[in-house]
């Protein structure tokens, strides 16, 4: 392969993470032309509503799907949190990057971390799961909605009058901005989305060529902690619009998970965790997502889509 497609959105962390992936494609396999292809999705245009009432999945990713399905690009590459669990039919994850740090960073307007801000502050966050989670932290919490690239929501903590801005850890990172950040809350606090800090690196399912050259850069540990975390949230069939949280790491020759779901107004928060072989990483998601599912996560579920998974 001499000449490659990659499609991603336009925002600037998103071009980052294209433009990431390519020097390491290039890296890979000296001599290749890489084209990045950039295409505005759903997600992106509509910027004056919460994320959970827009619905639907894949928000920031079906037009770019649609661009691989069509063969106007060879390789897309994602934000993993933002990959639905079910893919469509033709396309694959053919590899994971190695992963940045997961945890939620909190960018305060005073310097003051969680722990410290008043029990009235108000938090921006374009997130349900972090929403939910800092209720259940501090229930007196005000959480604002928040939408738009990570210098917009960064902007907005001054136009809106917040106390503190909570972002990916990642996202800060890749764009340079680590600086900015007052505290990495650690991720007994707030569990991750499933997938946060790794990318996503998509194709057509018969692109043997692409699929071996994507295979040369994707980090295993990443891919089979990401496998356990999406095989959960495929089992709970969860979308935008219901707080959950997954986080796997590998330990050795096994992988350790924890999940849970979440009630909007942070009152109920039920986990599970599990530990297996990291050749069962799937089997591992799907059974922590059988207990959170037995143990309330179907209600909390119902309550949110009407009905919970089967």
């Amino acid at each position: 392969m001499s000449r490659l497609v990659i499609a991603t959105r336009k925002s600037p962390l998103a071009l980052a993470q294209a433009h990431w992936v390519a020097a390491r494609l290039k890296s890979h396999q000296p001599g290749l032309e890489v084209e990045l292809k950039k295409i505005i999705t759903q997600g992106d245009k509509i910027l004056d509503v919460a994320l959970a009432k827009v619905g639907g999945k894949g928000l920031f990713v079906k037009e770019i799907e649609e661009a691989l399905l069509k063969g106007e690009a060879d390789l897309a590459v994602h934000s993993m949190k933002d990959v639905p669990a079910e893919l469509p039919q033709g396309l694959i994850i053919a590899g994971v990057s190695e992963r940045e740090d997961v945890r939620d960073a909190l960018v305060s307007k005073s310097g003051t971390g969680l722990a410290k801000l008043p029990a009235d502050a108000k938090i921006g966050t374009s997130s349900l799961r972090r929403g939910a989670q800092l209720l259940a932290l501090r229930p007196n919490f005000q959480i604002f909605s928040i939408r738009g690239n990570v210098q917009t929501r960064l902007s907005k903590m001054q136009e809106q009058g917040l106390d503190a801005v909570i972002l990916a850890s990642a996202g800060l990172s890749r764009l340079g901005l680590s600086q900015l950040i007052t505290e990495k809350i650690p991720v007994q606090t707030l569990l991750p989305a499933v997938g946060q800090g790794a990318l996503g690196l998509e194709c057509r399912a018969d692109d043997k060529e692409t699929r071996r050259l994507v295979l040369g850069i994707s980090d295993p540990a990443a891919a089979a902690a990401v496998e356990v975390e999406r095989a959960f949230l495929a089992r709970l069939e969860g979308g935008c619009q219901v707080p959950i949280a997954g986080y796997a790491v590998l330990e050795g020759a096994d992988v350790a998970f924890s999940g849970l779901v979440a009630s909007l107004d942070g009152k109920e928060v039920i986990r599970g965790q599990g530990r297996a072989k990291k050749e069962q990483a799937a089997n591992l998601g799907r059974q922590v997502a059988e207990e959170v599912l037995e143990r309330g996560g179907r209600e909390i579920l119902a309550q949110v889509y009407g009905e919970g998974p089967a």
